[in-house]
């Protein structure tokens, strides 16, 4: 993982992310809309969620379903890597909250 060129340091870049952390804390609780991540994920940008969902999505943490409606209905969900990922991605979030007062 420290070697330069080492593949782990893009998905560790991926996970690190904040709009990923968040993405995938919110997926938790099963299917998403887009428009409800964006909601949820306050401050994050359409353009900028969409690159986050497909970049999880192209690593495999996200599945991305398309329903035949009018208008499309598109669903993001975690897959089996994806769960497995955001325990500790919650973790570091809970972590995160409990030591806001300590960090300067």
């Amino acid at each position: 993982m420290y070697a330069a060129q080492c593949p782990c340091r893009d998905v560790l870049d991926l996970l690190a992310n904040k709009w990923s952390a968040l993405a995938i804390g919110a997926m938790e609780e099963g299917p998403q809309r887009f428009g409800v991540l964006q909601k949820r994920l306050e401050g994050v940008s359409p353009k900028v969620l969409t690159a986050t969902l497909r970049r999880l999505q192209d690593r495999g943490f996200v599945e991305r379903t398309v329903y035949p409606a009018v208008p499309l209905h598109v669903e993001y969900e975690l897959t089996a890597l994806g769960r497995s990922v955001a325990e500790p991605l919650g973790r570091l979030r809970g972590w995160v909250e409990d030591h806001m007062d300590e960090i300067p």
